[in-house]
């Protein structure tokens, strides 16, 4: 079935039509965003049970955004009377003329932007999906996971806990001006399961999920990960620590993606460009990999929990080749950030949700395939390790060091695993280095969509990466 587009939104359309065409006579762009979005979570452990009805992206309200004499302001509404717009334009018209007070009290130096282009343009879509959040069996779901939770703990005996964990969002957004009008509706849905063993007064973890851009349904996937996280979970009790150094490194899909998303992710976030914040702006068509490095990025490149008909701009989704064999060829960027750079923007106006501001954020941030099988590239390898799950990463953008970290690494020797494991591994570099020495892409790919990408410490907004199993070089330890 098609997710349904929002009944609400529906009902207030034309209100804010109406309120846009009053704030024109003020202002000479005028754009609202209003969003609908209902979600479901649930959380089971050995010790508890929750269920919520939010996710990170659930929200229901209004940003207006407003330009006049190269200033843009914006005004969010929680509440909105579609049958009282004038009502709604004076609260609005007093608070954007309070907030320029304010600023020419302060002496604030305005950053002077050209207004956004308003070229005519409809879009109405409803993605399908199978099963919608909002009406999904709650009881029926907690049971299953439940379940999933219970036989972990059969399966050894160093158990002490184990997590299964589901959310689905309906999105529905809805952005309008004098000349747009544009409707999105899509289900996606993320789970997890978690294993925690300890023996000897050590603990490990280990996880695994699934992510799509779908509903409910997804969560039946999750019962075939319940053994491999288990025996991970165990296997990493005996693993030893990596002796620091540099080594051949293959990583799998999930690493790559994590590499994907640190090294030209954030790295290629044109409004760092805007602030001189990021060495990438220095490299725009200059080699920063080898020639089998290709990687892309877009809400279209992939199909992921963050694959989008539009942004919060209303700019439509795009397939952005960042690099291509091995040559920067481009960034990704806001409608603002693009005027104020002399480009055109990508589909990447994110925003977490409709009470805060627009940055340029990733969607799905994808390394391209190659010839190679895993098993051609384990044989290449005289000694170094092969890389599988991700904890965390973090990058500079303005000197392109990356740091990864990575849940364990298997030990490869004279083309052959040895069966040795070692854990954690934080992986270290110069993004132009770690990408130039890229020498194998296997023929698969993947994309993951868990969890959430902030911009700094704030912002969390969702993302998705991947790719195949890359074979290059980095300092490990």
């Amino acid at each position: 079935m098609k997710a349904p587009f929002s009944p609400y939104l529906l009902g207030i359309k034309d209100g804010l039509k109406t309120l846009i065409a009053a704030l024109e006579r003020d202002y000479d762009y005028v754009s609202a965003l209003a969003t609908d979005s209902k979600g479901l979570a649930v959380q089971i452990s050995q010790h508890a049970k929750a269920v919520r009805n939010e996710t990170m992206t659930t929200e229901r309200g209004i940003c207006l955004r407003v330009w006049k004499d190269g200033l843009y302001s914006e005004y969010a509404l929680n509440s909105f009377d579609p049958a009282a717009p004038e009502r709604t334009y004076e609260a609005v018209k007093a608070a954007l003329d309070a907030q320029l007070c304010v600023l020419r009290a302060a002496g604030a130096q305005v950053y002077d932007t050209p207004v956004l282009a308003d070229e005519p343009l409809t879009c109405f879509v409803e993605k399908e999906t199978e099963q919608l959040p909002e009406t999904t069996d709650v009881r029926a779901l907690v049971e299953k996971l439940t379940a999933l939770s219970d036989r972990a703990m059969t399966l050894d005996k160093r158990m002490i806990e184990a997590l299964a964990s589901a959310q689905s969002t309906h999105i529905c957004k809805m952005f309008l001006t004098k000349n747009r009008d544009l409707c999105q509706s899509y289900v996606y849905s993320e789970g997890n399961v978690a294993a925690v063993v300890m023996e000897d007064g050590r603990n490990q973890l280990d996880y695994a999920g699934v992510s799509g851009l779908c509903g409910p349904e997804l969560f039946d996937q999750l019962a075939d990960k319940v053994e491999a996280v288990v025996a991970n979970a165990v296997e990493l009790l005996s693993a030893g620590h990596i002796e620091p150094g540099e080594y051949e490194i293959i990583t799998s899909p999930e690493v790559t993606g994590l590499i994907a998303h640190e090294a030209f992710g954030h790295g290629v976030e044109m409004d760092m460009f805007v602030k001189n914040r990021a060495l990438g702006k220095e490299y725009i068509g200059k080699r920063v990999g080898s020639d089998i490095c290709t990687m892309h990025e877009g809400a279209l490149c992939a199909e992921d929990v963050t694959s989008y008909a539009f942004d919060d701009e209303g700019t439509l989704a795009g397939d952005v080749t960042e690099i291509d064999h091995g040559i920067l060829r481009a960034g990704i960027c806001d409608a603002l950030s693009a005027l104020r750079l002399g480009t055109q923007p990508t589909g990447n106006g994110k925003r977490e949700n409709f009470e805060h501001k627009v940055y340029t954020r990733m969607t799905n941030t994808v390394f391209d395939s190659g010839e190679s099988t895993l098993e051609e590239m384990i044989a290449s390898v005289r000694h170094g390790y092969l890389l599988e799950n991700m904890e965390s990463g973090m990058e500079d953008p303005k000197h392109w060091g990356i740091q990864c970290i990575i849940k364990r690494g298997r030990e490869i020797r004279d083309g052959k695993l040895t069966g040795a494991v070692v854990a954690p591994i934080i992986m270290t570099g110069y993004v132009p280095d770690l990408l130039g020495s890229i020498s194998m892409c296997s023929r698969d790919r993947a994309v993951f969509g868990n969890g959430g990408c902030g911009k700094g410490y704030k912002e969390w907004v969702k993302v998705a990466d991947g790719g195949p199993y890359l074979k290059t070089k980095a300092r490990l330890g």
